[in-house]
């Protein structure tokens, strides 16, 4: 019985922390990981746009390295493109939302705290999963590309200051009376800050993201065993579609997958 294959994309590394869920629920699997740093960050790209560009990729990807299911690991391209791409492909394509149900159930002063990128804030996909699940919750909404930029600078082993996670959260620690107890992180590419957004409160706060439900969707669609089968593990190969200009920022990137367990990084050549 051969593995099966997962593509896992995303516009740059955010989706390094869905990855991380789905090996450990699915460790059997082949993953490829395809990041589009010609277009990043695909939260400021208009709609049409996206979805071409997103369509055209993938296509030509997946005729040179076939796979079983797609992951949209991108909260951008999951909320606008998702339904095009599976009227385009055959294959299971898993999207990820914010976790905004999860989140309701977490809550003790039932105020959270949305984290996302800008145009993951202001769609109407946003506010009708906020009606459909938090309508009794107070529901304060921050969008930032910043943070986008920080978390791939920090897989790039760059120093971050925490002030600037500061800057980016004060609406929420400056107010402690109305401060979220629960923090939904809604771009892919905000559970590899944990840390660092964690320690801008004085108090402690529950962060919450797809990563999990991801990983579950899809070893319910591939039909995988929950426990370990007798396949090997594999070997992961990572992309990126347009080359570094900075040497020293790619060996750290390169370095950082290969902790992540995959096996190289290279130019994505379609």
């Amino acid at each position: 019985m051969s593995a099966k294959r997962v593509l896992i994309f995303d516009s740059g590394v955010g989706g390094l922390s869905v990855y991380e869920q789905i090996i450990k629920v699915n460790p059997t699997i082949k993953c490829h990981y395809l990041f589009d740093n010609a277009y990043f960050p695909y939260g400021e790209l208009p709609r049409e746009k996206l979805i071409k560009r997103i369509t055209q990729l993938l296509t030509d990807f997946i005729k040179e390295y076939p796979t079983d299911l797609i992951v949209i690991a991108c909260n951008s391209a999951s909320t606008i493109a998702l339904e095009d791409l599976r009227q385009h492909f055959s294959i299971p394509i898993v999207g990820v939302v914010p976790a905004i149900k999860p989140a309701t159930l977490v809550t003790n002063n039932n105020i959270i705290g949305l984290l996302a990128t800008p145009g993951t804030i202001e769609r109407v996909y946003t506010t009708a999963l906020i009606n459909e699940f938090a309508a009794d919750k107070t529901v304060l909404r921050i969008g930032s590309t910043k943070l986008v930029k920080l978390a791939e600078d920090k897989l790039m082993g760059k120093f971050l200051l925490q002030s600037d996670f500061e800057e980016i959260l004060a609406p929420w620690i400056k107010d402690e009376e109305n401060m979220p107890d629960t923090l939904v992180l809604g771009c892919t590419h905000f559970p590899l800050l944990k840390q660092e957004i964690s320690a801008c409160f004085t108090r402690s706060i529950c962060l919450v993201d797809s990563g999990e439900a991801i990983a579950m969707r899809v070893q319910k669609l591939l039909k995988l065993e929950k426990e370990v089968s007798d396949l090997a593990l594999q070997s992961h190969q990572a992309f990126y579609t347009q080359a570094f200009s900075n040497q020293i920022h790619l060996s750290a990137l390169h370095k950082r997958f290969i902790d992540y367990g995959f096996m190289k990084l290279s130019l994505c050549n379609i």
